[in-house]
């Protein structure tokens, strides 16, 4: 099945779990542009962002009957990011409608913001092991939140994990990563639901990003602040995550030097330099510890080397440059193979574990490259 296809079908899925049809409708005054605060009725102003809130006036009817329309963009056929519809998405493609009575997850988070939120769904690719919706939502002064929400039992743990590791980071006193912060984390209709804050990501990335759920590092990250980034993350230590490898037979890594901490996702669209000189930081839900420091330098590279090559040649380059990748963190030239080895079999393990192997096989990518060092490992 086409990969539009695939969304499409899982983007249904998403929209009957957050905007559920056959709840009760708002009282009267309380329609989905009201929302009741502390101090009674705040409508929204004028001046909100035409693209997130603005509907047109042919929408009238719907939004009178709890119904309020959105558009999916760029196009019904090439799927990537639902939002409230507006006057010029005519042109886009057809309406469609959603649910804008009390049980949507709209009013649970105008609820748990206390003011009147709308949200931005991104449509992840549905053949992700990790997939789930990925919510902007915004008030009318701008980015609230990102809203993860784990819509499976895979996803669920892994929203839940983030939640837990980001509320123990924001008690580490981190120098040079920045993560994002816990504004809410709880669970509405079964789906586990965890609000972070925006990062504040410097002007010039911020402006363009149009299409993406995160600003995309135009600027390189300096070596240096990379450097400085993994070694932070490795010295986290075990109380702040959980173990990466439970087997029963002895740690995979002795003899590679002290363990660490790695985030698990340390890819260049899940970083940015901050203003300040700092590394942000997002998507923790793969942190763990025990680990040889480095992993996550060798996470970083092999999946810039897959977005240029096939699987099996990314795999011989990040053994081929392990030297030079972690020497930063003191490994010789034999350690160094060593741990690049291992850190692709922890890759392989996690995707067996996921039950979904995006690389193909492991008999393809992975065994041709470490086969050879069997006798070392």
């Amino acid at each position: 099945m086409r990969d539009a296809a695939v969304r499409l079908r899982y983007l249904d899925e998403v929209l009957e779990a957050l905007f559920p049809a056959g709840e009760g409708r708002f009282p009267p005054g309380e329609g989905p542009d009201h929302i009741r605060s502390g101090e009674g009725h705040d409508s929204v102003p004028s001046s909100e962002p035409r693209d997130h809130f603005s509907q047109s006036a042919r929408g009238g009817g719907d939004r009178a009957a709890g119904v309020t329309a959105r558009t999916v963009l760029p196009h019904r056929l090439v799927p990537r990011r639902v939002v409230p519809r507006a006057w010029w998405h005519a042109a886009l493609g057809r309406r469609l409608p959603t649910c804008g009575a009390s049980g949507t997850i709209e009013t649970h988070l105008s609820e748990v913001f206390d003011r009147r939120v709308r949200v931005v769904v991104h449509v992840r690719p549905a053949r992700r092991a990790n997939r789930k919706p990925i919510l902007e939502a915004y008030d009318s002064s701008g980015l609230v939140a990102f809203v993860k929400i784990g819509d499976s039992e895979r996803a669920r743990a892994l929203v839940r994990h983030e939640g837990e590791l980001l509320r123990g980071l924001a008690d580490r006193a981190l120098k040079v990563v920045v993560p994002p912060t816990v504004l809410h984390h709880g669970v509405w209709r079964g789906l586990e639901v965890l609000a972070l804050s925006p990062l504040p990501v410097p002007s010039w990335t911020a402006t363009l990003r149009p299409f993406t759920s995160r600003p995309f590092p135009f600027r390189r990250v300096p070596a240096d602040l990379l450097v400085s980034a993994v070694q932070e993350i490795a010295a986290l230590g075990p109380r702040t995550g959980q173990a990466t490898d439970d087997s029963p037979h002895g740690d995979p890594y002795a003899g590679l030097g002290r363990t660490a901490a790695w985030h698990g996702d340390f890819t260049p669209w899940n970083t940015a330099a901050g203003a300040d000189g700092r590394l942000l930081v997002w998507d923790w839900e793969r942190f763990a510890v025990g680990v040889p420091v480095g992993f996550d330098a060798l996470h970083r590279f092999f999946h810039r080397a897959l977005r240029r090559m096939p699987p099996p040649v990314a795999a011989r380059a990040c053994l081929a440059q392990a030297g030079r990748i972690l020497e930063p963190f003191g490994a010789d030239a034999a350690g160094a193979r060593r741990t690049a080895a291992h850190y692709l079999i922890t890759l392989a393990e996690r995707h067996r574990r996921d039950g979904h192997e995006p690389l193909g096989s492991p008999a393809t990518w992975l065994n041709p490259v470490i086969d050879h060092l069997e006798c070392i490992l």
